[in-house]
């Protein structure tokens, strides 16, 4: 059911009270009649009402001239007004024509049908003023308001109306761009990219389309990197006019972009986390069967026993690797303490000296030099809260790269700041705080626009075969942002390049010390009645190879079934279970929750090639994989004397 749209209301003001039952006879089947013959009384009513369309009104009054009421009306209402009036009062309607107070007027005695048509007239015309009005204030309301940028073109392609927005993007003023074409307003640059995508719209049958400002488009650089725009046009009408809308998606291009990264990151982590768990088991394997056969050979077998040495080194290099691979791509269990930014990095100048001498290419005329300079920050910089072996590697991964972008030599600049970020930097980790700067500038190539967008894609990298693996801005990338920082990178081709690693000041948090002396021995005097349980051969018979050396009683089984199993038989009572994480039909967890179901004090130390911390139990002993014969007697050490083990 349509709702019928509202009668029309009428003012009828005359102080004979039998023209006003003749006007509302005359009216009253189709508009709201009001009717007084005070016109101070009217004057009233229109300040209590603003619903009136139409004020019809008697010249002659004792108390106020029609036409005078009629002129205080206009001050307060914006109803269409009538005047009724005799031979005599000519001049005053002429007045109050000329001066505007009224639309129309009647001679008195008036036409029935002429005078109720005149009404309709009125009252039409004043609900087409009332939606004009409605119409211009609602499209003031969103010029004014639209974040993006709105303008409106006539046939011709000029600018009729437009707003602040639109006008701030092609870099005029409002009035600077009223009645020009948009190709006498925007840079040169840009025309054919918004030609380009009007084209696409119109053969794609579409109204919107993305458009990547051109890298030479300087004006712009820095605020819009891309937007969408909406091109309408009135083809309807005889006058075409068309509707133009800018919006500027940089931001949300930049969390597209770290979307994309992210997705890409975890994805490789995935691919990363499975190919360590087994590739960290296979070294403990290796790892463990080297360790015990060096002990098992006499000291007269030395060449046999460097052998041995050598083995070991390099499996100690492969299981470095594996960490390496898995830093960028997945958050580790970093060593978080206060640290002390500058006297790290001046502790770092001969390694970073020496690196740069064996990097650089010996034929140079002009060597490449690094300079740590914090004079600037020294006893500013309050400490902050990371992993000092991460931002030693950090910093030294920079200053490799700038090495290798300086083919010509020149000097690389080691500095420290403090950064202040007052509020939240969109597209990046960013929030509001304090954040120490390291900033790592060199005066090599420098990058493009598009380079720069790849730099922190895992194996993406511009150098020879052989010179790069694209890890490295990667793997910073990961563990700055794992601490809560944020990793900028700034770079013009021929000007070089300038990264800043950004990091959290320390929060007043101390990691809780340890009393325990390293190198110290905790391994229980007394033998213990250990079980293994490991699905793969190889560790399960190296960590059994360990505990027996120590004198321990082991009983080993390739998985939870086997072990929940023996232990119903009637096995117990044990003092410790050793288990992987990650098994077949069973996992560690499970088994752990069945084996102490029957032994509920049974302590357990879980092995892991590589799992989320998260997934274990709140303050469960973990031992990463692989390890040391001396590294497990530690562990079973502390958890012996009731400690947490995490390592």
């Amino acid at each position: 059911m349509t709702q019928q749209a509202a009668r029309p209301v009428v003012l009828l003001v005359d102080d004979e009270p039998e023209i006003l039952v003749a006007l509302t006879d005359l009216l009253e089947d189709a508009f709201t009649v009001i009717s007084t013959v005070s016109p101070v009384e009217a004057l009233e009513i229109l300040a209590r009402r603003n619903d009136v369309d139409v004020i019809v009104s008697d010249q002659r009054m004792p108390e106020m001239g029609g036409d005078v009421m009629l002129a205080r009306a206009r001050e307060i209402s914006d109803a269409q007004a009538i005047l009724l009036t005799g031979y005599a009062d000519i001049g005053a309607v002429a007045a109050a024509l000329n001066q505007g107070r009224i639309s129309f007027y009647s001679h008195k005695p008036w036409d029935p049908d002429a005078l109720r048509a005149m009404i309709v007239q009125a009252a039409d015309y004043h609900r087409l003023e009332r939606e004009l009005r409605t119409e211009r204030q609602l499209l003031h309301g969103l010029l004014n308001n639209l974040r993006a940028g709105l303008g409106f073109k006539d046939s011709q392609g000029r600018f009729v109306r437009i707003n602040h927005q639109a006008a701030d993007f092609y870099d005029r003023d409002v009035a600077d761009c009223l009645g020009q074409r948009e190709e006498d307003l925007c840079d040169p640059a840009l025309l054919p990219a918004l030609r380009m995508a009007e084209e696409r719209m119109r053969a794609e049958g579409r109204d919107e389309a993305a458009v990547e400002l051109p890298a030479q488009v300087g004006r712009n650089h820095g605020r819009w990197r891309g937007f969408t725009r909406v091109v309408l046009d009135d083809s309807d009408s005889s006058d075409v006019y068309s509707v133009v809308i800018n919006r500027d998606i940089t931001r949300q291009q930049e969390m597209e972009g770290r979307l994309r990264q992210a997705e890409k990151m975890q994805a490789l982590g995935t691919m990363a986390g499975g190919i360590a768990h087994d590739f960290n088991n296979l070294l403990t394997a290796v790892l463990g069967s080297l360790e015990l056969a060096h002990e098992m050979l006499p000291p007269e077998e030395g060449a046999v026993l460097r052998l041995l040495d050598n083995a070991t080194a390099a499996a100690r290099r492969g299981a470095s690797l594996t960490r390496r691979l898995l830093n960028f791509s997945r958050p580790r269990d970093l060593s978080l303490e206060p640290i002390d930014v500058n006297a790290l990095l001046h502790g770092m100048k001969d390694l970073l000296a020496q690196t740069v001498v064996s990097r650089q290419d010996k034929a140079l005329a002009t060597p490449c030099s690094i300079v740590v300079d914090t004079a600037a920050s020294d006893g500013m910089l309050p400490p902050v809260c990371t992993d000092a072996g991460q931002l030693e590697l950090a910093v030294l991964n920079l200053c490799i790269n700038a090495v290798d972008a300086m083919p010509n030599g020149g000097v690389i600049r080691v500095s420290s700041a403090l950064k202040r970020v007052r509020e939240v930097v969109a597209g990046t980790n960013l929030v509001p705080g304090s954040y120490v700067m390291v900033s790592v500038q060199d005066q090599g190539v420098g990058m493009s626009e598009e380079t720069l967008a790849r730099v922190f894609e895992p194996f993406f990298t511009t150098k020879d075969v052989g010179r790069g693996t694209g890890l490295g801005l990667s793997m910073i990338y990961g563990f700055v942002r794992h601490v809560g920082g944020e990793v900028q990178v700034h770079s013009t081709p021929g000007e070089g390049t300038r990264v800043d690693l950004c990091l959290p000041v320390q929060d007043g948090t101390a990691r809780a010390e340890t009393t325990e002396e390293p190198g110290i021995t905790t391994m229980p005097d007394r033998p213990l009645r250990i079980m293994v349980v490991d699905d793969e051969p190889g560790v399960r018979a190296v960590t059994a190879g360990f505990l027996r050396a120590r004198g321990h009683e082991v009983h080993d089984y390739p998985g939870g079934r086997a072990a929940v199993a023996a232990l119903e038989a009637g096995l117990g009572p044990l003092d410790l279970v050793i288990m992987d994480v990650m098994m077949p039909e069973m996992g560690g967890q499970e088994t752990a929750h069945r084996l102490q179901a029957i032994q509920p004090d049974l302590r357990v130390l879980y092995l892991t090639g590589y799992a989320n911390l998260g997934a274990l139990p709140k303050g469960g002993n973990v031992m990463h994989k692989p390890f040391t014969r001396a590294g497990l007697a530690e562990h079973i050490g502390r958890i012996m004397r009731g400690g947490a083990s995490t390592a």
